[in-house]
């Protein structure tokens, strides 16, 4: 009966196009996020580390430390429901808001990950560029960041799979409300009012989320290769 009713659904165009672009839509809805979290997480990494050298932004290095307290030691689905129906109570809002809470809380796991690659590079590479010379902001671009990104990309890579599964979550605060492919998981429900056999579609679903974890994983371990090779030479 299972494979009976995945058959169904392969064979079915409709379903199938809803599955689709249901799917599609997702990837739109975490490249949205991940654009955010990374601009975000960058700077605030970045507000942080100057921190160290730069008396003025010990206040705004302050409040970059609680952002991250709260968005990484509070659930996903519980800032997205404050964000939704508190902050952003907005009529037709609520699709806006939930990319911009995935995107807030992706960029304090993204913050914490390249403050903590950076963080990794001997202080001594910091003098060593003071001492010839170069400002403080030269130094971080031309010495420090490149040594810190084989081990930023590894970290940033996990939370973008993290990300990409979390956003599953946008149909329990009604995102996705009279659209049914708003995202996989409504084009998934759609299919089941189709074809009644919510595990045959939810099958089908994870096989596209494994597919694009694994081709995600790829990438990731393709360029931690090429940059351990670059170190070599």
């Amino acid at each position: 009966m299972l494979f009976q009713d995945i058959g169904k659904i392969l064979r079915d165009a409709e379903c199938m196009g809803y599955l689709l672009q249901g799917f599609r839509n997702t990837l739109l809805l975490t490249l949205a996020a991940a654009a955010i979290g990374l601009v975000l997480g960058f700077t605030v990494a970045i507000v942080k580390i100057s921190a160290q050298a730069n008396k003025y932004m010990k206040i705004p290095a302050f409040l970059c430390n609680v952002y991250t307290t709260v968005f990484r030691g509070t659930p996903v689905a519980l800032q997205l429901f404050i964000m939704v129906f508190a902050v952003f109570a907005i009529p037709g809002f609520k699709p806006y808001a939930a990319i911009l809470t995935f995107g807030i809380n992706s960029g304090a796991y993204v913050s914490e990950s390249i403050r903590a690659g950076i963080s990794s590079v001997d202080p001594g590479q910091m003098e060593a560029g003071r001492a010839l010379g170069l400002s403080w902001r030269c130094t971080m671009l031309r010495i420090i960041l490149p040594q810190a990104v084989k081990n930023i990309i590894p970290a940033i890579g996990n939370e973008m799979i993290a990300l990409l599964k979390e956003t599953s979550i946008i149909s329990m605060v009604g995102a996705t409300v009279g659209s049914p492919t708003f995202d996989l998981n409504a084009a998934t429900n759609e299919v089941f009012h189709k074809i009644p056999n919510y595990l045959a579609g939810g099958l089908i679903a994870g096989a596209f989320y494994l597919a694009v974890v694994y081709l995600m994983v790829f990438l990731i371990k393709l360029i931690e290769r090429r940059l351990k090779a670059s170190d070599k030479h």
